[in-house]
């Protein structure tokens, strides 16, 4: 609930300002206040709308259509939702069909768009790199197409996630139960011109941030691929699990206490496995054994503000997108154990079997993540081999091979486990020395240019807001 007081008061003129809108968002949210901000400032402001161009003026969503899903990459495309939109890690996504895709070719999204959730959950923005050409997006994901003639592409990205811009964004939200926008909700906003130095450095920032994920997202794959190729698994890249004969009317003989569940006798998951332990390998509890394969601690969450203690909590679907958003508690009044050690590997154990949900994918903590609190919700796996390190089970584990292999190990009813007993069975390819440690390094590399990118990302934002307080402070 949104409640204006006599300290935060709601003033008659503000309500013929936002077409005598009587719902709180427009008011209470920072919306007005940046409006009035961008007002004052004794700079040039052109509208959103005449800085784009393209389909529907640049700035567009997309018609309601019926999605057909394939898994052959030769006859689909990559396909973003506007969750999808905020993964780090592009691997996984579901792929549109081309018979459907080839009717809005307009939804590819193209290089230097922001991409802005317009349905649901309004305004999270993402900034499309060239290495997702060829990607697809559905119409909860509004497109804005700059003109580079008019303004640079990551300069008006910037402004738009901006403490500025993201307020104004939201502030236009509709709808009772899901909240949506649409293209001409915000074709007039406002855009601050500077000096073109200061746009074009904004916008330089921006675009190294946006290669360093690409060259991110290259060295996850190549990681992986480098370690399935020299174990001599490549077969094992390309999976294609759902054109494999379906999983029915299979014998399985010599069963024990440990399961008598059926999913866990998988054919297609029995197939990967036997074909892992056809080369040199280590149980994967073996190698944690001295470290941890287990989840997390269980605890009360206290909430706490930002930047007086507190830790950013981050749950199973946050932990693979971009930037994490959640709630920030208090670590001082949660149990030890709720940080991660460097070079964790965190799978998502528990959830549902949807083929879009997280349930059985593994994220990698290093650097600046090491910072952030996790929900028992996640898997911990903590090496305790010292010639294997977490960065190389990384690359094994994010594996759609592995995530295969992982679903099979399911328990539970509603929500899913992963069998305690099945999980440790893994076997882990051992290459040579030389190789896991080339593998590790690919992968560290990968996150330290991760790291790199936000700091880009954050670099444009403080240059944004300090030549903004200049003008501000010229007035």
């Amino acid at each position: 609930m949104k409640i204006a007081s006599n300290e935060n008061p709601v003033r008659i003129g503000w309500l013929t300002e936002q077409g005598l809108r009587l719902d709180a968002a427009p008011y209470l949210s920072g919306a007005f206040a940046a409006k009035q901000l961008l007002k004052r400032l004794p700079v040039d402001k052109n509208p959103l709308a005449e800085l784009t161009k393209g389909h529907n003026g640049g700035i567009f969503n997309g018609p309601k259509f019926s999605r057909v899903y394939v898994s052959d990459p030769e006859i689909g495309v990559p396909f973003l939702g506007s969750t999808d939109m905020m993964e780090a890690d592009l691997t996984h996504l579901p792929l549109l069909s081309h018979e459907v895709a080839d009717k809005f070719p307009y939804l590819d999204v193209q290089p230097g768009m922001t991409l802005i959730s317009c349905s649901g959950t309004i305004g999270r923005m993402s900034y499309v790199r060239t290495d997702m050409r060829g990607i697809w997006s559905s119409q909860h994901v509004m497109k804005i197409q700059p003109n580079p003639d008019r303004v640079p592409p990551g300069y008006l990205n910037t402004f738009l996630r901006s403490r500025f811009g993201v307020p104004i964004i939201t502030s236009h939200a509709y709808g009772a139960i899901i909240q949506h926008i649409e293209p001409h909700h915000i074709a007039d906003l406002p855009v601050p011109r500077f000096a073109p130095e200061v746009e074009q450095s904004i916008h330089e920032l921006v675009e190294e941030a946006a290669r360093l994920r690409a060259e991110f997202q290259a060295g996850l794959e190549a990681a992986t691929t480098d370690l399935f190729t020299r174990a001599g698994l490549e077969e094992l890249l390309d999976l294609r699990w759902h054109e494999q004969p379906r999983d029915l009317g299979f014998a399985q003989r010599k069963l024990t206490s440990t399961t008598l569940r059926a999913l866990n006798y998988q054919p297609r998951a029995r197939r990967v496995l036997d074909a892992l332990r056809s080369v040199d390998h280590l149980s994967l509890g073996e190698i944690c054994s001295g470290g941890k394969l287990g989840s997390g601690v269980r605890f009360k969450r206290i909430d706490a503000e930002s930047g007086h203690g507190a830790a950013r909590l981050i749950g199973q679907r946050q932990g693979f997108w971009i930037r994490p958003e959640g709630r920030w508690i208090s670590p001082s009044q949660a149990p030890p154990g709720i940080f991660a050690k460097d070079e964790t590997v965190m799978v998502a154990a528990q959830g549902t079997l949807g083929e879009n949900e997280v349930f059985c994918r593994a994220l990698f903590v290093t650097g600046s993540w090491l910072e952030h609190v996790y929900t028992q919700h996640f898997l911990r796996v903590v090496t305790g081999t010292p010639d294997i390190s977490g960065a190389y089970l990384f690359a094994f584990l994010r594996s759609e091979a592995m995530f295969r292999v992982l679903r099979s190990m399911s328990t539970g009813g509603k929500q899913q486990d992963i069998h305690e007993a099945l999980r440790a069975q893994i076997p882990v390819p051992l290459l040579t020395a030389p190789d896991r440690e080339r593998i590790a390094e690919t992968i560290r590399t990968a996150y330290r240019k991760r790291d790199e990118a936000d700091q880009k990302e954050d670099q444009a934002l403080e240059l944004l807001e300090q030549v903004v307080s200049g003008h501000s402070t010229a007035e």
